[in-house]
């Protein structure tokens, strides 16, 4: 077996590189170096192939490694500006918008509080939308919006 892939480098480097990229695409890995690496590889296997390169192991090694460097810096611009150059929105919708709770401890813009909800505890803190530097406890609030752990609230109407 590994004579037959001695001896049929270019396949090999064909074979790598599409392999790779499968990898890429189907194990769902995002950073690139399977696709950069599997390009390369494939320039490689091709170069091989039309007889630019020796169909030799150090060639195979080398060819792969400067054809990824080189596919890399062409692309990495264009693959940039496919992401696009403004950062998402945060989305603050949840379901939790809107909930009305009454707050166990006064909460102040610097003293946030905690509730118990769902059988989890959350951080309060006042929206900072609102206006209002503090909200006394025993006061009914409404959730503005919601982040990891954190509720933020204004008082209901």
């Amino acid at each position: 077996m590994v004579d037959y892939i001695a001896n049929h480098q270019f396949e090999f480097w064909l074979a790598l590189g599409f392999v790779l990229l499968a990898i890429e695409v189907f194990l769902g890995f995002t950073s690139g170096i399977f696709l950069f690496a599997g390009l390369g590889a494939l320039a490689a296997g091709t170069l091989m192939a039309v007889g630019i390169l020796p169909e030799t192991w150090i060639a195979g090694v080398a060819g792969t490694g400067i054809s990824s460097g080189v596919i890399t810096a062409l692309l990495w611009r264009p693959l940039k500006k496919l992401q696009g150059e403004q950062p998402a929105e945060k989305d603050n919708s949840s379901d939790f918008v809107g909930h009305e709770f009454v707050v166990d401890s006064d909460i102040s813009l610097t003293q946030p509080g905690s509730t118990l909800y769902s059988g989890l505890t959350w951080k309060v803190e006042i929206d900072r939308n609102t206006g209002l530097e503090a909200i006394s406890a025993g006061q009914l609030v409404s959730v503005t919006s919601v982040e990891v752990g954190l509720f933020k609230v204004k008082p209901s109407a």
